[in-house]
């Protein structure tokens, strides 16, 4: 039996409220308590307004569900938690959003100092199209002024930049085209200027003394630039004005952000004087943001020297220890009869650890130091990636040598015949990612160590470029010593001349435009030596087409139920030649998808048109004949 104090006990436990039951709650229903809310206010993001709203609809449901005098009453954490919760769900609720969220509601001054870090053209116009609050910032301040284009007789735009330095530090790329240069959208130059600034003839330039013209032209080009404090590109093509290029390049030297710089003047090669040298010497600004120089001369004769030489070169590439991008390219003027500039002092002093692009065109060395400098010079620079050396031709017993594991990373390479067949031999630790090889001429003496090597060496080789070619076995033996190929241009054919499908030459011009003059299944079967081949410039298989100059593509044809391309040409308005022409040129898509199943890209059948053919295939069919479209090239 139990005791009294027993049963006593077991009816006290009876009413003890269990857990998650208020006492209060016991004569009218259960209530639970409240759930667990986290009261941290970094807990929430607040570009999630649906969290946010669950929260808080938590939150204010709970207050009916605790006791006493506890009830729709929040404790100070909560009632910070619910404002900060409003805040989050306010600018996505309502029909206008909150005032205090808006950019537009911003100050002029704050809107600019932030579209001044846009620097994209194209960004800004879509920026500037989201308002005309927006707009009426993008546009007057920092979209004319992203891009300058304009010759330095332009002396107001250089008098405005001057003026205005808050709009002169909006400019980013600067380009000072030639005097000689008709600026216009025909030539493919065309002066880009702030809006509202004319750079014609104004009272700026009026004067009668020319030397004093350019001293004014001068003058203002030189404020104008000290003015452009975030300039990130220059580019110099005034070569027929007396201003140096020494007195630009030390302002040049203290933007900041100058990362690129073009120069196209014969002033770059000319010889220094005694005061220019002191000047140089005296100037130890370093360009550390500068990653990009190229220096290039012209065919005028205006500035050119009777002995050009490296002296000024090697003053304006002291002050880039980081250079990425290399660019040096003498022209012969028409006036020298120095075809090559010699680049002795250019291998011997120039020393850019971080260099990774490097051409030298027309350039010579000196047959024993010249050879043993530019050897040093390679192999001093292991990071090179891509590398175009066009020399002049080294005789049989002075050609240059690579050292053992040199150029480990090249990737692209330019240069003579034997010059590649020297590199690819070169011992190496690790094979060399070499994939693209230009500039190569296969003639009638090509040498068969050329093939030797691409052969063996050339393991990563997929495209090649040829400056010129004779003969077919040439290019047979080319394609079968590059097996993994997908890329190949013959360039121009050395000695033959054209003629028809049938094997006679072409009696006039107009005639060979409008008829192949190859023979497609032998260059069928030739190409079919490379499997991965994609893509093929040099021979033009197809026949002409008429077409007009809106349409940039042409039906297939409507015989093999491969229906049209995008064109509005229909089969019916083509006259007989052409229909007769079209299934030719289907049949030799036909032979060219059979033979080499992944080529896509041919020659068009006209020169400098800017078109290619492409070879279609329908993924889903295989029994399907190929279609072949006309598509534009972007240049």
């Amino acid at each position: 039996m139990l005791s009294s104090s027993s049963v006593r006990s077991r009816k006290v436990n009876a009413f003890k409220p269990k857990p998650g039951v208020s006492v209060s709650g016991l004569g009218r229903g259960i209530r639970r308590t409240p759930p667990t809310i986290d009261t941290n206010l970094n807990s929430y993001d607040r570009t999630d307004p649906f969290q946010a709203f669950n929260v808080l609809l938590k939150l204010i449901g709970s207050l009916s569900s605790r006791i006493g005098g506890c009830q729709y009453r929040l404790t100070p954490q909560e009632l910070k938690l619910s404002v900060h919760l409003l805040n989050i769900v306010e600018p996505f609720v309502g029909a206008t959003p909150s005032k205090r969220t808006m950019i537009t509601r911003q100050p002029t001054e704050i809107l600019d100092a932030i579209v001044f870090h846009i620097d994209s053209r194209v960004d800004l116009l879509n920026l500037a199209m989201t308002c005309s609050r927006m707009q009426g910032v993008v546009i007057p301040r920092h979209f004319d002024y992203r891009v300058v284009k304009c010759k330095v007789s332009s002396i107001s735009v250089w008098n405005h930049l001057s003026v205005y330095s808050s709009l002169a530090k909006n400019v980013r790329r600067l380009e000072v085209l030639d005097e000689r240069v008709v600026a216009t959208a025909g030539s493919g130059v065309k002066e880009m200027v702030p809006g509202g600034i004319s750079s014609t003839e104004t009272d700026l330039e009026d004067t009668d003394d020319e030397l004093g013209m350019h001293e004014k032209q001068e003058k203002f080009l030189l404020d104008a630039l000290i003015k452009m404090t975030h300039l990130e590109s220059f580019v110099w093509n005034c070569n027929h004005s007396p201003i140096s290029i020494n007195v630009l390049w030390p302002i040049l030297l203290k933007c900041r952000t100058l990362r690129e710089v073009e120069i196209n003047d014969n002033l770059v090669f000319s010889p220094t004087n005694d005061v220019e040298e002191d000047n140089d010497s005296a100037n130890t600004t370093v360009a550390c943001e500068l990653k990009s120089v190229a220096l290039k001369s012209t065919k005028h004769a205006y500035g050119s020297a009777k002995h050009p030489d490296f002296t000024r070169v090697k003053g304006m590439l002291n002050s880039c220890p980081n250079l990425e991008s290399l660019d040096i390219s003498y022209t012969q003027p028409r006036s020298s009869s120095q075809a090559h500039l010699s680049a002795d002092d250019l291998f011997l002093f120039g020393r850019w650890p971080h260099l990774t692009s490097l051409t030298l065109t027309n350039l010579r060395c000196s047959p024993v130091t010249g050879l043993d400098a530019a050897s040093a010079f390679l192999f001093a620079h292991l990071n090179l990636e891509i590398l175009h050396l066009d020399m002049s031709p080294s005789t049989p017993t002075q050609k240059l040598v690579f050292p053992a594991n040199c150029l480990p990373r090249l990737r692209e390479l330019k240069a003579h015949r034997d010059l590649i067949s020297s590199l690819l031999a070169c011992p190496s630790d690790s094979p060399r990612p070499l994939e693209v090889i230009k500039g190569v001429r296969l003639t009638a003496e090509a040498n068969p160590a050329f093939f030797v090597n691409l052969r063996r060496f050339g393991i990563n080789v997929k495209r090649i470029e040829l400056t010129s070619w004779n003969e077919m076995e040439d290019i047979r033996r080319l394609v079968e010593s590059a097996p993994r190929l997908t890329w190949l241009d013959l360039g121009k054919k050395g000695y033959e001349r054209p003629t028809g499908p049938s094997g006679s030459q072409g009696k006039n011009s107009s005639t060979s435009a409008h008829f192949p003059t190859v023979n497609v299944n032998e260059w069928a079967i030739l190409l079919s030596a490379a499997p991965e081949l994609t893509t093929f410039h040099g021979i033009k298989f197809f026949y002409e087409v008429a077409l007009t100059s809106s349409q940039n593509s042409i039906p297939s044809s409507g015989l093999n139920g491969s229906g049209f391309a995008s064109s509005t040409l229909t089969h019916a308005s083509l006259s007989m030649t052409d229909r007769s022409r079209i299934r030719k040129n289907d049949e030799i898509a036909s032979v060219l998808a059979w033979k080499c199943a992944k080529l896509r890209r041919v020659d068009h059948w006209e020169d400098g048109g800017g078109k290619v053919i492409v070879i279609v295939k329908d993924a889903d069919g295989k029994d399907k004949a190929p279609r072949w479209e006309i598509k534009r090239v972007k240049q």
